[in-house]
């Protein structure tokens, strides 16, 4: 019963107990990569060795080989059954055979071995570009990671060309004969191909990088929106904004918009909030009193002139500015509420009265409604 054949796997004859078997070989390999993997990270601390970073990759590297090999005892399970199947033979089977193209197991098990081979590259590279950006006094984590997404791209196109020649696929041909059809896709995709350029010219230039702080505009369309850079991919970017939404956005509008990058430069910015107050305040003491606020508050630069400026005679009462520096901060409108609430707190101290919009109604027989 458990000897019987269910179907063909190639040149083998796969029954009951072959299905048990890789059942157990693949679990066996998933408890074996746990189990090695802990006792190395064990191992690692109990020595004083740092495993994060380059050391946790390490380790990635050594526990994900366990699959190399029980792969390769699955298919030597194979045997158990078939006897006169070596694992050559079922490499050279052909599971599409035509006249100008064969795939067969051996063209499956290399490109297999092309990407695991790229995917253990790219964790090597992380690791030297690791080793080379962490190193530095002036470490800066979105430096590292473009140079890693650069290093992605660039192994994974390779990997995709030597795959491509392994199944002997002439790329002239591919090329050629798909020229008409790239002719229309690159018609319909206009938007994509523009979003991945911008995604290189982000990558490349390093004006935006992940963990930057930036101000973008929509051309005075709707309000700017203030939001950390997470992640730079080919096409899109991954922002936060400080409501803490996820926003996926096209790369062509951080090179076509206005885009401030308040990580870039000087520390300082300046800031303003705007006050109202009725007519017949005294000014002098008004200024002084909202200097006053904004000096109160420990996050605005106090080497830096704070100022108390009269902008207009406004409709409902005196308008006034109160400009002051302080650092680029994410939090920001957070520290501009606080010394709202304190100005606020100092009017009702002192009596000043903040206007609200009111209009005088004249009729005809000289009644005044207010």
């Amino acid at each position: 019963m458990l000897s019987q054949t269910l179907f063909k796997l190639g040149p083998y004859n796969v029954c009951l107990w072959n299905i048990i078997l890789l059942a157990i070989i693949f679990f066996t390999s998933i408890i074996l990569r746990r189990v090695i993997h802990r006792f190395l990270r064990r191992y690692l601390k109990s020595a004083n060795i740092r495993v994060e970073g380059r050391g946790l990759t390490w380790l990635k590297l050594i526990s994900q080989s366990i699959y190399i090999l029980a792969f390769y005892i699955a298919i030597i399970s194979f045997n158990i059954n078939n006897e006169d199947v070596t694992f050559t033979d079922f490499l050279d089977f052909n599971i599409i055979e035509t006249r100008k193209f064969t795939l067969s197991f051996y063209h499956i098990l290399v490109i297999f071995a092309v990407f695991f081979g790229a995917r253990m590259l790219l964790n090597i590279v992380k690791i030297y570009i690791s080793k080379k950006f962490r190193n530095k006094p002036n470490f800066n984590a979105g430096t590292e990671f473009i140079y890693v997404q650069i290093a992605k791209y660039v192994i994974y196109v390779f990997a995709i060309l030597i795959s491509l020649k392994a199944v002997e696929i002439d790329l002239s041909l591919l090329i050629t004969g798909s020229l008409g059809i790239f002719v229309g896709i690159g018609l319909g995709l206009q938007d994509v191909f523009k979003d991945m350029f911008s995604g290189f010219v982000l990558l490349f230039e390093g004006n935006v990088r992940v963990g930057d702080i930036v101000e973008i505009s929509n051309g005075g369309k709707s309000d700017a929106i203030v939001a950390k850079i997470l992640k730079i991919n080919v096409r899109t970017t991954q922002i936060e904004t400080r409501e803490g939404n996820v926003l996926i956005l096209p790369n062509s509008k951080l090179t076509q918009e206005y885009v401030e990058n308040w990580s870039h430069g000087s520390d300082l910015s300046r800031f303003m909030i705007k006050v109202s107050v009725a007519y017949g305040t005294d000014c002098e003491l008004v200024s002084r009193l909202l200097k006053q606020a904004a000096l109160a508050h420990p996050k605005v630069r106090k080497s830096e002139p704070v100022e108390a400026r009269l902008s207009n005679f406004g409709n409902n009462g005196l308008e006034l500015d109160l400009v002051f520096w302080a650092d680029q901060s994410w939090d920001i409108n957070l520290h501009k509420s606080e010394i709202r609430f304190e100005i606020d707190r100092l009017f009702r101290q002192y009596e000043i009265v903040i206007p609200f919009p009111q209009s005088t109604i004249h009729f005809a027989d000289n009644t005044i409604l207010k």
